[in-house]
């Protein structure tokens, strides 16, 4: 198994001034993440997972650590590292004024893209995100979901082997959300290999071969979502359907350390109660449910936080 991204004891300190205790944004983590998955990168607002991406892409310099990125050394080979992947920051760094065309026309000058193949690229990422109708349109004028689209093309006119998505959904419709999502499952099924931020555990729980979780700087959990749930949570759960005797549907959820256990009591109760039992199933821990035991913070919790950061950036 190839690694794309290895990071040992990354850490970055943030020094306020002579009277503040400097903020350890990253303390001390390691990771890798392999080629050709979707690795996510979650955790709550401040625990780390921007000024990760901000390191492993060079934009800023670790305070301590190590880390190689498609193979080049993050602290001496940082300008290959840069040219070899693709960054879609949380918002666009794609200018208002130009078009959808000449703004992927510029990143590929950026890119070092050789001039005889732009326009056939942009073109063919127009087509692929669905914006050729929307060609000679200024960026600041497509909504925003197209904008979102646009910012991910314009991180892709490279090729690059490694693509990093820092919140790629937040404030989409539920239609450009899932375009977005089917768009990430695509670039893993053509071998790409995406590092994913997401406040959006569900989206995170559907789209990511493996997880790691931040809090305050730490990595506090990583692998499949197998290995999640076994790992940290260890009741079942049980959720039983019932009738009464006005045919009215009811839901029970049991928890316990033993499914043959929970039915026992389930068939007990609903025989002293007069109740019919429809159906009975057996409930997997959520990336929620192990979110919440990782972090003390439920998945609406993590989302209020975060339109309160993107209510004050916009104020």
């Amino acid at each position: 198994m190839v690694n794309v991204i290895e990071v040992s004891r990354l850490t970055k300190v943030y020094h306020t001034g002579k009277r503040v205790a400097p903020i350890r944004a990253v303390d001390d983590i390691d990771f890798t993440v392999h080629e050709g998955e979707v690795f996510g990168f979650l955790g709550p607002n401040g625990a780390g997972k921007t000024t990760t991406i901000r390191m492993l892409t060079g934009l800023t310099r670790p305070t301590a650590g190590q880390a190689r990125v498609l193979g080049f050394d993050l602290n001496h080979e940082v300008t290959r590292i840069k040219k070899k992947v693709g960054v879609v920051p949380e918002r666009s760094n794609l200018y208002d004024e130009l078009s959808a065309f000449d703004n992927l026309m510029f990143s590929m000058q950026l890119y070092g893209v050789p001039r005889r193949e732009r326009k056939r690229r942009a073109e063919e990422l127009l087509d692929r995100f669905r914006l050729s109708e929307k060609r000679d349109t200024p960026f600041a004028r497509l909504s925003r979901g197209m904008r979102r689209a646009l910012t991910i093309a314009a991180a892709l006119v490279h090729r690059p082997e490694l693509v990093f998505l820092d919140e790629p959904t937040t404030g989409l419709d539920v239609m450009s959300a899932r375009s977005l999502r089917q768009l990430i499952a695509r670039l893993r099924d053509e071998g790409t290999t995406v590092f994913l931020t997401t406040h959006y555990l569900e989206e995170a729980e559907r789209l990511c071969d493996r997880i790691a979780i931040i809090v305050r700087g730490h990595i506090v959990a990583l692998g499949t979502m197998e290995e999640l749930r076994a790992n940290v949570c260890h009741r079942l759960a049980i959720e039983v359907e019932l009738a009464d005797g006005d045919g009215e549907v009811q839901t029970w959820r049991l928890e316990g350390d033993d499914v043959a256990t929970l039915i026992r009591r389930a068939l007990a109760r609903a025989e002293i109660e007069g109740r019919e039992v429809l159906s009975i199933n057996t409930l997997r821990p959520s990336l929620e449910d192990v979110f919440v035991q990782l972090t003390g913070l439920s998945a609406e919790v993590m989302l209020a936080e975060k339109g309160r950061e993107r209510g004050r950036a916009g104020g």
